[in-house]
């Protein structure tokens, strides 16, 4: 399996062991991490579990967990920046297909990679972003 890039929920439900996580995206991350291939993480998704902890909708301990699988080289997870390149792809991927931003951003870095994207968004799943849920 490829690298993927991981949107916010599965990324986070990934590091905590959630349940929620479907069988094929625990797969999917697994074998990339197995292959020696990163679990791409956009830098928005930072941004996104910031705000969801100042909400009180995330515990304050998913998002450690997150940084630290981000910060240790040893494992999977790689932040990839929101930048130019990721702008322009933002193209590709229509707003009234995927409206939400940070959404939109994480389906973005996808397409612009050519990997999938590991998500249960409905909208980014119709997109023409390849995904696994």
């Amino acid at each position: 399996m490829p690298a993927v890039v991981a949107d916010t929920h599965a990324i986070i439900w990934y590091v905590t062991d959630n349940p929620r996580l479907s069988q094929k995206a625990v797969a999917a991350m697994d074998a990339a991490t197995a292959a020696g291939d990163p679990i791409y993480v956009s830098a928005i998704s930072l941004i996104e579990v910031q705000y969801l902890v100042e909400k009180g909708r995330l515990a304050a301990e998913d998002q450690r967990l997150l940084l630290e699988a981000i910060d240790d080289a040893n494992r999977p997870a790689r932040l990839v920046p929101v930048d130019r390149e990721i702008a322009e792809a933002l193209k590709m991927v229509p707003r009234d297909e995927v409206p939400d931003m940070p959404d939109r951003i994480v389906a973005a870095t996808a397409f612009l990679l050519g990997i999938p994207a590991i998500s249960r968004d409905g909208k980014i799943r119709a997109s023409q972003v390849q995904t696994i849920w």
